[in-house]
């Protein structure tokens, strides 16, 4: 009877220790996962552009497609990697850190550089200039799991550096679900976005009531208002997160003098608001600030990436450089 007593206390301890390992590996998931916000949100705004231009009908599978490419890119090939980083080799990670800082820099200024001076990308063009619709559905496809693989690389890479210095399981785990989680949000997100106006016409042509044709015809008309303001939102994203990273780096590498000019600037300014918007005073000068560096590292890089990297990868490749 005492050995079954004791036998039930053992199972009894493992028990509380596995909650408290779901509650960590919960609590650790959450966290990392709002540290790739900005990178999610651009995801989403890019996303529906590979399906622009096919029948409607080929829209969901085209994005069930590219799903599962995220899922292979995060989960087979991503996670593996960082646990093995972090295991083996933790110094790299805040130098890889910057450097997906410093490319979602130069995503953001780009695109802010080609609303001010818009132009052509004739290496862009001559991809898409493809005869054959059913390889041109499958060149999208690999161009849209390539361009997820970056930004998992990004999210992952993120997700590592928030989640505190513990078992190799509980990192594994949390890792997994912020994988799954992201990818999920992006692209039902995405289904979503894209079958939105599908959703709008039928409503308007087949609703029952006034109210709900109207609301057909609203959400028909306003999809395009709606997906200019998620390129926006993803954009300012892109460059807040990116320059909130490179100063997060350089504090992690040893030079917190920008981190800490930034934060006094912060708190200096939160003191012109009410006490009860500090907080929020304090993090929107941050993120501001961060996006204002974000924006001036990726001009920087703009004639760098587009003038020696991009030229470097088209010889190596043999396709041509994006300009």
């Amino acid at each position: 009877m005492s050995g079954l007593l004791a036998l039930l206390d053992d199972v009894a301890g493992i028990a509380k220790v596995a909650a408290a390992s779901v509650d960590d590996v919960a609590a650790q998931a959450a966290k990392a996962g709002s540290k790739a916000a900005g990178i999610v949100i651009d995801d989403a705004a890019v996303t529906p552009k590979y399906v622009h231009g096919f029948s409607a009908d080929r829209e969901l599978p085209i994005i069930w497609k590219i799903s599962k490419g995220s899922f292979f890119n995060k989960l087979v090939i991503l996670l593996p990697l960082a646990l093995l980083l972090s295991t083996f080799a933790p110094f790299v990670i805040a130098p890889l850190l910057m450097l997906g800082g410093a490319y979602l820099c130069f995503e953001g200024a780009e695109k802010v550089f080609h609303v001010l001076f818009p132009h052509g990308d004739h290496a862009v063009e001559a991809d898409m200039d493809i005869k054959d619709p059913a390889h041109l559905e499958t060149e999208k496809v690999k161009g849209a799991i390539k361009t997820d693989f970056i930004l998992s690389a990004e999210i992952m890479t993120i997700s590592l550096s928030a989640i505190p210095d513990g078992s190799l399981f509980v990192k594994g785990v949390a890792l997994a679900l912020v994988g799954i989680g992201i990818t999920i949000l992006v692209y039902g997100s995405v289904a979503l976005i894209v079958k939105a106006d599908d959703v709008g016409l039928f409503l308007s042509a087949r609703g029952r009531l006034a109210a709900t044709r109207a609301f057909g015809r609203g959400l028909v008309k306003g999809m395009p208002v709606f997906m200019k303001l998620l390129s926006t939102v993803g954009t300012l994203a892109m460059l807040w997160v990116g320059g909130s990273i490179i100063v997060h780096g350089l504090e992690e590498m040893g030079w917190p003098w920008l981190g800490h000019h930034i934060h006094d600037l912060a708190v200096a300014g939160a003191h012109y608001v009410p006490e009860a918007a500090h907080g929020f005073a304090e993090w929107a000068i941050t993120a501001g600030v961060d996006g204002v560096i974000g924006l001036a590292l990726g001009f920087v890089l703009i004639p760098i990436a587009t003038r020696i990297i991009g030229p470097l990868i088209g010889a190596i490749t043999g396709k041509p450089a994006a300009h």
